[in-house]
């Protein structure tokens, strides 16, 4: 394969351009390229090339492990954490040392195996591309590699092939190529080589085009090379996707924010304590030790792991529910986000074309009842759904174009078996499906003798050919046109494709030109057909809905059947909620942005379009979840604030551009994802809750203690203690938090919300006060008490009361609302785990002698111990006391708003 860099299409000689290839006649074109039919002579095609380059999409510069590395240390939190660590060995405390390293390698682990796969999003992107193609040169025809094709060449199209360059056909034989990666149509495009009138039509209506990455489905065709490279539609994509920025999730820009205030406060503190301290008449050493054991207490070492841990926990329950998570932030951002921009075929429709609406000739709606029973004129329909279509295969493995599928499905379901009457009426000749006539005729021999064929198409198409109308006792009538035009104008305007049937009775075959069977027909029945919505899909948009996220379909269907669709599911409800991708380009980017946040959807959509969409709504506030499955949704994914791909329809660019991948392709498996990312910021704010609290408590004991005539009543290894055993097990346990019950009923967090929000800044103030006070109290009380010259038996009270005071603090925040005997304290089993063990080992640092020398305590007394665990009670009882009073507010405002 040629390693040659592909070139910048902006940089190519005219001579190897035509503008707007689509609108040009197919002669034109070759005489614009200066090709022939012949294809190029062989030295001709090395001179291409080397004007042009290969046919292969851009690497780009690929980082290198090393520097992805060193990128994961820049960030100020994990220099704190880092600093924290060295602080740790300088004064002993090896355990803090390990744990801060072992913290600071895994985030560096994951942030790196997370870098390495985004860089993979490009090299699938490659590998769209189908490595060989059959070309004609010099009158030979020959099979080469596909990044040897270059403009001009003349390529050989047939079913099943991937389409390898951007192509003008100049010659197409019932071709008909999928390009459902490429646009989000969900049909086959039937391709001719008439000119398409408008030079900027969609992609999808280009019908004298074929485009590399798309695949052959139907006939054959022959066309002339007219882009390669970065100059194929694909090519573009490529260079969308490889322009995307690094996206962060509302999590890690939380964190960020948090980590420097953070950082600048510990630096305050630290300075703080030590002058008070030695104001006091301190000593200076220890003071000095004491500040900087506060100063790394004050940092949560354990915030990185709670949110990694916790991010981890939802990314295994999500696969569960059909949701493989590629980056863990993700999780929580898909819990933030105000909207999700999703594809329509096959995520929030099934994929599979189905007949809907059955009609007699006479326009009349049939029932399933009449089906079941069908007479004469609806027996001839249920025989020309199950005859008239090219179908092979059995059951869940049929072969062949979707509405044909669709077809001999609905003949199967309702009597009419398409393999028996195969044999029955076996097929005598036919008229395959051509774009001109828009029709397919098939001849079947009859029993007793003679012949019927059956002809379908379009329903104008059928209607100008119809002499009569058969109703159904099988009798005939003259045809209705108001009848007709309102049933198939009502179908349409429901969104479905209307397709007639019509047949004729012959005593012997026809000659030559079996076209002729396609006059004066007897318009046997109608069929609405339609990709339907998935039921569970409608319950998910509602329920998107009712969490405050609003849904939007952004596809490149047709627009009635896109606005159908969306209404079905309740996305939208009229037309002046939508817009096609051709008015989209029309408005300015201002006025754009002014109506973006009231359109629910978008038809006929470019790829540049989709990401335009995007970042419109990131530019007015939002943040945004990109759905996609084609390789067209790869830049719009990567841009997102969070982007999901399909699992099984999708393609290798969109998954590895995408954060998250649906493995059932469903769209309500997203309902779930949301539901657990607000869990996981919620259980991370609970920690940070509960872990700044606690660090209050603690620079409010230390601090207030001097300024009301008292001693610091906590040595250096007493707040390091407390903060390894509180700052561990029960913050990790906050990641196994069960979501709370009204998740789903509040709206997403706004995007710019600080983490403090919503009272917690508040919450960790008057509870590090009380928790201080509590232990001040302690402190006051106890020194008059303890036996002379026995200083560390006072510090010991103060010690358990403050450590144990977060302990019943942990269990009060576990939810913001709900009292903790309405959860049940089992229904975090770790937590109580962690409670239970804290509270054991806190013991162990009062009674056990080993313990004693270490932690510098003195073992309590029976009711000195009980004075203590009664005091640390307060703060639980003085939150949920907090949580009551919430409630009653909101039962307020309940009653206020009804």
């Amino acid at each position: 394969m040629s390693k040659r860099t592909p070139l910048d299409p902006a940089s190519l000689d005219p001579a190897f351009v035509v503008q707007a290839a689509h609108t040009v006649p197919a002669e034109e074109v070759l005489r614009q390229l200066d090709g022939t039919p012949d294809g190029l002579r062989p030295d001709e095609v090395t001179r291409r090339q080397e004007a042009v380059g290969p046919n292969e999409l851009p690497e780009g510069e690929k980082r290198t492990i090393p520097a992805m590395v060193f990128d994961q240390f820049k960030d100020f939190l994990i220099l704190l954490l880092l600093g924290a660590a060295v602080i740790s060995g300088v004064l002993g405390e090896l355990v803090d040392t390990i744990a801060i390293l072992v913290i600071v390698v895994l985030n560096a682990v994951i942030g790196v195996v997370q870098e390495y796969r985004a860089e993979r999003a490009m090299e699938a992107l490659k590998e769209m591309a189908s490595e060989t193609a059959t070309v004609r040169r010099g009158g030979e025809t020959r099979e080469i590699h596909a990044s040897e094709l270059t403009v001009g060449d003349i390529v050989l199209l047939e079913a099943g092939r991937i389409v390898p360059a951007d192509m003008r056909l100049i010659d197409a034989a019932t071709l008909r190529i999928a390009e459902a990666a490429l646009t989000g149509e969900s049909l086959p495009v039937e391709k001719h080589v008439d000119p398409v009138r408008e030079v900027d039509s969609p992609i999808g209506d280009r019908s004298s085009m074929a485009y590399r990455g798309t695949q052959v489905v139907y006939g054959r065709g022959v066309a002339v090379v007219t882009g390669v490279g970065l100059a194929t539609e694909l090519g573009k994509i490529a260079h969308l996707l490889g322009s995307t920025g690094d996206v962060k999730t509302p999590l890690q820009k939380r964190l960020a924010q948090f980590s420097k205030q953070l950082g600048m406060a510990a630096l305050g503190l630290c300075t703080i304590v030590f002058i008070v301290g030695v104001v006091q008449g301190g000593d200076i050493l220890e003071m000095f030790l004491t500040a900087v054991s506060l100063a790394v207490a004050a940092v949560p070492e354990a915030l990185p792991a709670v949110a990694t841990i916790s991010l981890a926990l939802g990314a295994s329950r999500l696969v569960k529910t059909h949701t493989l998570v590629r980056k863990l932030p993700a999780v929580e951002a898909l819990g933030s986000v105000t909207y999700i921009c999703t594809d329509k075929t096959g995520t929030l429709t099934l994929n599979q074309m189905t007949v809907e609406h059955l009609a007699s000739g006479d326009a009349q709606a049939l029932s399933a009842d009449t089906l079941a029973n069908p007479e004469d004129g609806v027996s001839w329909l249920g025989k020309a759904l199950a005859l008239s279509n090219d179908v092979s295969g059995q059951n869940d493995e049929l072969v062949g174009d979707p509405t044909e599928i669709a077809f001999y499905r609905a003949a199967a379901q309702n009597g009419f078996d398409p393999v028996a009457l195969a044999k029955d009426l076996p097929r005598a000749a036919e008229a395959p499906f051509d774009s001109d006539r828009k029709l397919m005729t098939t001849v079947h021999e009859l029993p007793g003798g003679g012949y019927v064929s059956f002809t379908k198409g379009a329903a104008e198409a059928i209607l100008e050919r119809s002499r009569d109308a058969m109703i159904t006792d099988g009798s005939t009538v003259p045809l209705d046109a108001d009848a007709a035009a309102s049933l198939v104008d009502g179908w349409s305007a429901e969104g479905l494709r209307v397709l007639a049937f019509g047949m004729r009775r012959l005593d012997k075959l026809p000659g030559d030109d079996i076209s002729a069977l396609e006059q004066d027909l007897s318009l046997i029945g109608y069929t609405g057909l339609v990709d339907p919505p998935r039921e569970e899909a409608r319950q998910a948009v509602g329920t998107c809905k009712t969490a405050g996220i609003i849904p939007v379909m952004i596809t490149g269907d047709h627009p009635a059947t896109a606005l159908a669709i969306a209404k079905r599911l309740g996305i939208a409800d009229h037309k002046e909620q939508m817009i096609t991708g051709t008015e989209l380009d029309a408005l300015s980017l201002e006025d754009f942005e002014g109506r973006v946040e009231g359109i629910r959807v978008y038809a006929r959509v470019a790829p540049e379009q989709k990401l335009k969409i995007v970042q419109a709504l990131q530019d007015r506030g939002e943040y945004v979840a990109m759905t996609g499955d084609g390789v067209n949704d790869a830049p719009a994914l990567a841009t997102a604030d969070i982007g999901v791909a399909m699992g099984i329809t999708g393609t290798d660019v969109a998954k590895e551009a995408a954060s998250m991948v649906l493995l059932d392709d469903n769209f309500s498996s997203i309902v779930g994802s949301v539901r657990e990312g607000r869990r996981i910021f919620d259980n991370i704010r609970k920690f940070i809750k509960y872990t700044m609290t606690s660090n209050s408590g603690e620079i409010w004991t230390i601090l207030l203690a001097p300024l009301l005539g008292m001693p610091i009543p906590l040595l250096p290894i007493h707040i390091l203690w407390i903060n390894l055993v509180t700052d561990g097990l029960p913050g990790l346990a906050f990641a196994s938090e069960p979501h709370e019950r009204s998740i789903m009923e509040r709206p997403p967090r706004a995007p710019k919300e600080s983490i403090f929000a919503d009272g917690l800044g508040t919450h960790l103030i008057w509870v590090g006060l009380l928790m201080g006070g509590a232990s001040l109290f302690m402190q006051a009380w106890s020194m008059p008490r303890a036996p002379e010259n026995h200083d560390l038996y006072w510090r010991t009270m103060v010690f358990t009361v403050l450590c144990l005071s977060q302990m019943g603090h942990a269990m009060a925040i576990r939810s913001d609302r709900e009292s903790l005997f309405k959860l049940g304290i089992f229904s975090n089993k770790p937590m109580l785990g962690a409670v239970l063990l804290t509270f054991v080992l806190q013991l162990s640092t009062i009674y056990v002698p080993f313990m004693q020398k270490v932690f510098k305590t003195e073992a309590l007394s029976l009711p000195d111990l009980l004075i203590a665990l009664a005091l640390s009670s307060v703060v639980f009882w003085a939150v949920e006391i907090e949580k009551a009073v919430k409630r009653a507010r909101d039962r307020r405002g309940d009653v206020a708003a009804a």
